[in-house]
């Protein structure tokens, strides 16, 4: 894209071969012509602009999005995080005491979560263990375990809350350069209603699906299991019978379609990180396991998880100086009937 400077240089030289003579710059036609290749140039920038968003290679926002239309793949929307809170009073109480759904507690980052379910503690115990989820949908709401202990609005008699587990599932709504490969993979290994594209591409564009992986003659001729994984993880059984009505449907004449639940595979991660000078280790701790949360969802189905990226992202993170994964030892290979899952997370300092 030319320059106005350039362009304005351009139409005096032109003049100049037409008319035999140099403009004075501080003339009235200079100041018009000034003027002219001022628009000229936003013209051109104009037309670079729609010429890039022309291709889905280059494409941004909105216009990526009808690229995807026309291919059938939606952007993913943002999915909010889920887990337990487990409510606690100081001391037993002569009646039960009620936690209501909505209860809203957060971390002391201030990413809040609610209470999904009623709960109630029992006369004569202590705590009790609710289903949660993020209040702002989106990968923030990925934190580690024992992070969620501030009460905003406290139940009656009840003086502490934790998160026993990490939460996890939170994913951010797809970016561009995600929702960009997808489109740019659909080019390449073609739907045609018969093979593993079709039933992928298929099950993917139904509400709540993070990945999809079809497996061929899986048992025996005729036969196709599809495997799919929601953003927090293993699907619900719910999303299952959907999809299954929506390849009875649509599936090949004589071919038997199963969709069926991936099998979790645990991970357990330990690791030691050594921080950066002036750095609060409980901040990195908490940010290493938020992390790694994030990384653990459903579109990791039928991927590995290689250490060599685990070390990587790890030791990318603010305040992080060094890091040392001593479990797992080996990576995880990759299968798609396969997801793996985030089990345990221990993260100590080094000396």
């Amino acid at each position: 894209m030319r320059a106005t400077e350039t362009i304005y240089r351009e139409m005096l030289v032109a003049y100049a071969k037409r008319r035999g003579g140099q403009l004075q710059e501080d003339c009235d036609l200079s100041v018009r012509l000034w003027a002219a290749a001022a628009q000229i140039q936003a013209l051109e920038a104009q037309a670079e602009w729609v010429l890039g968003q022309s291709f889905p290679q280059t494409a941004t926002g909105v216009y990526l999005d009808r690229h995807g239309a026309m291919r059938g793949i939606v952007r993913q929307a943002p999915s909010r995080a889920t887990g337990q809170l487990t409510f606690r009073l100081s001391n037993v109480q002569t009646s039960a005491v009620s936690v209501e759904t909505g209860t809203v507690c957060m971390t002391e980052g201030t990413v809040r979560f609610r209470t999904t379910e009623p709960g109630t503690i029992p006369a004569g115990e202590i705590s009790v263990t609710v289903a949660a989820e993020a209040v702002e949908a989106g990968s923030s709401g990925n934190v580690g375990a024992g992070t969620v202990h501030v009460l905003t609005a406290c139940p009656v008699a009840v003086t502490a809350v934790t998160n026993e587990k990490a939460f996890t599932g939170g994913l951010s709504e797809e970016t561009d350069e995600e929702l960009r490969q997808r489109i740019l993979d659909s080019f390449q290994r073609l739907p045609n209603g018969a093979n593993a594209a079709w039933y992928e591409l298929t099950a993917c564009r139904h509400e709540g699906v993070a990945a999809a992986k079809a497996v061929g003659k899986a048992r025996g001729a005729g036969t196709v299991d599809v495997y799919v994984s929601a953003p927090d993880g293993i699907p619900s059984k719910a999303l299952l019978s959907e999809l299954q009505i929506v390849f009875q449907k649509s599936r090949e004449i004589a071919v038997n379609v199963q969709v069926k639940a991936p099998t979790a595979e645990t991970v357990n991660v330990a690791m030691t990180v050594k921080t950066a000078e002036g750095t609060d280790f409980a901040n990195v701790k908490t940010a290493v396991e938020a992390d790694l949360a994030e990384q653990f969802n459903g579109k990791l189905l039928g991927q590995g998880v290689k250490l060599a990226e685990l070390n990587s992202r790890i030791y990318a993170l603010p305040g992080v100086e060094n890091c040392h994964i001593t479990a797992p030892v080996v990576d995880l290979a990759a299968n798609d009937k396969v997801l793996p899952v985030l089990g345990t997370v221990t993260v100590t300092e080094e000396a």
